[in-house]
This record gives structure tokens, sequence and C-alpha cells, in this order.
């Protein structure tokens, strides 16, 4: 990199200034609030649920951070996607907080954990993992592909998928695919992104286990994203793509049969061998 001038440099700090403060400010509320929540006996989840949208607009500021450094310096601000990284998780954390990081679950078994935000429109809702989703992408493309974090942002798109499923009331949602229900329109994008985020997941986890860990596990989770997807399927009498799903899940379990079969193998050998 070329010798920067104290004008540029200047130039760069003026620039990034506004940004810098609005995420100090922002961590410092945190701070702040969760000492609120911490004593507080009602309505912890509308505060986690305003953390989480901070959150998310902490890191967009991260990610804006680390534009500014491309253009104007030619390099990575790494401290800044770092930061927005840990705020992401921050973010899909205080959403587990209120409606759990189930993956495949009756709805029964998350559905009381729903009424302490059943004041919050359909509209917020969508709009919250709407923006998280957008903040997961641009965080991602700012590490780059080569990143150390690039299998540790399937884990992030995971849980980010499952609080997308679990924020929804999937009972009002069935009555609300009505195209004269005032929420039609943020249930139907809702009901289309879970679906999106839980093939996603799926797809993903499977690709981590084929070219990188060979972990059964990864596999497995890939299984539960599928699982979670057919459930949702069923619960809107969606019949076709239920089978879709069904069989891909039937199929994925083969692979992970044999892939624990093979690893039975090589342990047996080993300890034969006494390798």
């Amino acid at each position: 990199m070329a010798k920067i001038s104290s004008e540029y440099r200047k130039l760069y700090s003026d620039r990034t200034k506004p940004y810098k403060d609005i995420i100090n400010s922002l961590v410092q509320y945190e701070n702040r609030i969760i000492k609120e929540i911490d004593s507080r006996v009602t309505d912890r989840a509308l505060k986690y649920l305003d953390l989480a949208e901070d959150m998310i607009y902490l890191a967009s500021n991260c990610i804006a951070l680390n534009s500014v450094s491309e253009s104007m310096l030619i390099a990575r601000n790494s401290a800044a996607l770092e930061e927005g990284r840990k705020a992401l998780y921050k973010a899909v954390i205080y959403l587990e907080k209120i409606v759990s990081p189930l993956i495949d679950a009756p709805f029964s078994e998350y559905e009381e954990l729903l009424e302490e935000i059943y004041s919050v429109s359909a509209l917020r809702r969508y709009s919250i993992v709407k923006k998280l989703g957008l903040a997961i992408r641009l965080l991602e493309k700012g590490f780059g592909d080569n990143s150390k974090w690039k299998w540790s942002f399937v884990e992030l798109e995971g849980r980010y998928a499952a609080v997308t499923k679990n924020i929804i009331n999937l009972k009002t949602a069935v009555v609300n695919t009505d195209p004269r229900s005032a929420d039609y329109e943020p249930i139907m994008r809702h009901l289309r992104l879970i679906k999106r985020l839980l093939q996603q997941s799926a797809d993903r986890y499977r690709k981590k286990f084929e070219s990188s860990t060979k972990n059964p596990e990864d596999l497995r989770m890939g299984i539960q994203f599928l699982d979670s997807l057919k459930r949702l399927h069923i619960v809107l009498g969606e019949r076709r793509s239920v089978e879709i799903i069904k069989r891909m899940s039937e199929t994925w379990r083969m692979r992970l049969d044999g892939s624990m079969e093979t690893s039975n193998e090589e342990t047996l050998s080993a300890v034969e061998y006494g390798t």
C-alpha cells in the first residue's frame, strides 16, 4: 500500500467518524438496556426485540466502515467486520431468547413464547428478519470467499433461519394466507423467506459436510432443516412440496448412514492395526 498523506488520513477519519460514533453509542445503549432487562419482570421480550434491531443497525455501520476502507484505503477493515459479525450473532441470540432456537419442532413447543410479542405486527416481524438476512449477506461478502469465517457463516445462517421461522405465528399465518387479510402481504413474504432459508441452510450444511468437515453431524443438521421445511409444508397443506422434501430427506439419510458406516469401519481398522 502506498504511503498515505496526513491530509488523506484526516479525510478518511472524517468519513468514518459518523459510523464510529453510531457504533459506540449503540454499544453503550446495549449495555444500559441489558441492565434494565435483568431488573425487569415484564416486557423483556420486547426489549430483546429492540436490541436485535439495534445490533443489526450496529452491524450495518460496521459494514459501511469496511466499505469506506475498501474504497479509500484499498484494504478491508477487519476489525470493523469482526465487530459486525459479533453484533449479528448477538442479534440472533436476542431473537432466540424470545422465540427459541428450535429447528424442527411442532409449533406447540414454542407457541407460548410468542405471547410476549403478540403486539408486534406481522410487518415488523418480517422487516426485522429481512434486515438481518441482508446484513448477514453483506457481512459475508465483506469478509470475502477465502475468509477463515467461511464455514462459521453456515451456523449463523442456520440459526437465523430458525428464528425467522419461529418468530412467525403459524396459527394466524395460515389464516392470513387469505388475500383478504390485512396481513396477507407480509405473511406471504415471510413464509416464502422461511422456505428459502430452511432449504438454503440444509444445502449449506450438506456442502460443509461434503467439501470441508466430513463430519456426519453437519449432514445431520442439514437433515434437520429439511425436516423443518417438510413440517412447514405440512402445516400449509402443500402436499406436493411435502413429498419432494420427504424424498430428499430420505436420500440424505441414506448418505448419512453410509457415512457413519464408513467412519465405523475406519475406526475398527485403526484399532485393529494399532494406528
